[in-house]
């Protein structure tokens, strides 16, 4: 099961038993935003619940995928609530700099050369996660400049077709594009 059916499940479980609906759940509502910001701080204190039984190593692990387990379910949160390529791309490093916080902690198990290594690998799984949000961000970007050019472009056009028209008739049509494009 992935991790995000698993926070999903959690968050579906977490909602239920404090008898909060499942539609208030999925509501992109400041209160939906902090049902979800509530019930991924009770899962966590569920799964760090779980790591008391464990020692050394093993504990630290489990702390910090509980830690991270919170971090990806806060930020899907916030994603749902913001609605913007820019909370997306946010919400994307916060969950990197979990999922590295993880990796490492299981590096510490390791040592010499292998822990090197398996550093090294954390690291660049965190860099090429950052520079993959970056990227979607990028995109987002250009993608709302090309809308915007193309919404100008048929802005133009039927101000261009407005003209040929005189008086109310020229203002009818003037008015009819703003509305129509947004402008």
């Amino acid at each position: 099961m992935s991790i995000k059916k698993t926070i999903a499940s959690i968050l579906i479980g977490v909602a239920a038993c404090s008898g909060v609906s499942l539609a208030l759940a999925t509501d992109s509502s400041r209160a939906a935003y902090s049902a979800a910001q509530d019930a991924a701080d009770a899962a966590y204190k569920l799964d760090r619940a779980k790591c008391d039984a464990l020692s050394g190593n093993g504990k630290d692990v489990c702390v910090k995928e509980a830690k991270a387990t919170r971090e990806h379910s806060k930020q899907d949160a916030k994603v749902e609530y913001k609605k913007t390529p820019k909370a997306l791309a946010s919400a994307r490093k916060s969950e990197a700099d979990a999922d590295y916080a993880v990796a490492r902690e299981k590096c510490d198990s390791l040592a010499g050369n292998a822990k090197d290594v398996c550093l090294k690998q954390a690291k660049a799984g965190q860099s090429d996660a950052i520079a993959n949000a970056d990227k979607q961000l990028d995109i987002s970007k250009a993608k709302a400049d090309a809308r915007e050019e193309r919404a100008d472009a048929r802005y133009k056009v039927a101000l261009a077709k407005c003209d040929a028209l005189a008086g109310a008739a020229k203002d009818d049509c003037t008015s009819a594009a703003k509305a129509e494009l947004n402008k």
